[in-house]
């Protein structure tokens, strides 16, 4: 009875350890934290770099070279702008988490160039298809690989500078 009585214990605690954290990773007894993060400068068209997402898109996307970051937390944080074909423009901060495959909008810019924060942003999940595509691009071509982030902002810098994307299965 007192076998059964601990196997009864024992198995929650093992299936709490297979389940996923809520930020979407794995749990291998060390819960991941956010690092709390500096709105950028707003930004300034001289610093955007091009985002190639899809021939079909009506939007132009690109990339503030200098709010990219790479912080402690293993998250990529950038501006981002999505041009339309009309010319208006929309600017977001966000961030992406290679490890799960995740995105979160941090703000997004108003027509006076400041940013208005979001209040209760969540990681969300990056679809392998159309939608999202610009973050997906970014996920697997830029910034990610399998084992994570690909190097520092300069080189995230340089190599969206290239329009040069990672090679897959590295």
């Amino acid at each position: 009875m007192r076998a059964w009585l601990a196997l009864g214990l024992v198995l929650p605690i093992f299936a709490a350890a297979q389940t996923p954290t809520p930020e979407g990773g794995a749990d291998d007894g060390a819960r991941w934290g956010e690092v709390q993060q500096q709105l950028p400068e707003f930004p300034k068209p001289e610093d955007y770099l091009p985002l190639q997402v899809s021939a079909t898109t009506s939007f132009a996307f690109f990339v503030d070279a200098k709010s990219i970051s790479v912080g402690k937390d293993g998250v990529v944080r950038y501006s981002l702008i999505a041009r339309s074909g009309e010319g208006v423009l929309n600017v977001s901060f966000e961030g992406i988490r290679c490890s799960s495959r995740q995105f979160r909008v941090y703000a997004y810019g108003r027509p006076d160039n400041t940013w208005s924060e979001m209040r209760n942003s969540q990681w969300q999940q990056i679809p392998p298809d159309a939608r999202n595509a610009q973050r997906a691009v970014l996920f697997g071509d830029f910034f990610c690989q399998v084992r994570g982030i690909i190097g520092t902002p300069d080189d995230l810098v340089r190599a969206l500078r290239r329009g040069q994307r990672v090679p897959s299965g590295l």
